[in-house]
């Protein structure tokens, strides 16, 4: 497990996945601005659940976010796209609604940061958002990233296109 200030990352349980699919999944408005991928339905307890359990993977990390003072379930995290060659990554985060504005998400963002760079030795991370999420790029300037750009109307969300904006931080930049 990994500690933050106020949350931990551990692994993913069998009992988290139906939360997460209700929470995150199932919402689809807010999933279908967080992720490039069309929203489809998924019956519960699918394997085809993006957050079913699976076993270790070299391209991706996945992680349950847990409240630490709680114990309570709180999200999911991951860096995803991992390429040793390059050591690069992305990073993703989503918490559940009744954890949001709670200040968890810059704690996240830390504590992949340091699973990237002190365990797996990245050099780069990079996380991509909507312009208009104005949350999630407080979040990453907290933790340390610098928004590089701008991809005008790059994301299909809701019914248009919405400008995307990348941010990185590399491992010399990184203050651990």
């Amino acid at each position: 497990m990994l500690q933050g200030a106020h949350i931990t990352l551990r692994a993913r349980h069998e009992t988290d996945v139906p939360v997460l699919q209700a929470e995150l999944y199932d919402d689809v408005a807010t999933r279908s601005r967080a992720d490039s991928r069309a929203w489809r339905p998924i019956p519960p307890g699918s394997t085809q659940s993006p957050y079913a359990v699976s076993g270790a993977s070299d391209e991706a990390a996945c992680f349950s976010v847990v409240e630490t003072a709680s114990g309570e379930l709180a999200g999911e995290a991951l860096l995803w796209g991992i390429d040793t060659h390059n050591r690069t990554a992305h990073l993703g985060i989503a918490l559940r609604p009744a954890h949001r504005g709670r200040g968890f998400a810059a704690d996240v963002l830390r504590v992949l940061c340091r699973f990237g760079f002190t365990v797996l030795g990245l050099n780069r991370l990079q996380l991509e958002t909507l312009a208009d999420n104005a949350p999630m790029v407080r979040a990453a300037t907290a933790a340390g990233f610098t928004t590089e750009g701008t991809l005008r109307r790059s994301a299909w969300a809701c019914g248009e296109f919405a400008d995307q904006v990348v941010l990185g931080l590399l491992a010399e930049e990184w203050r651990g």
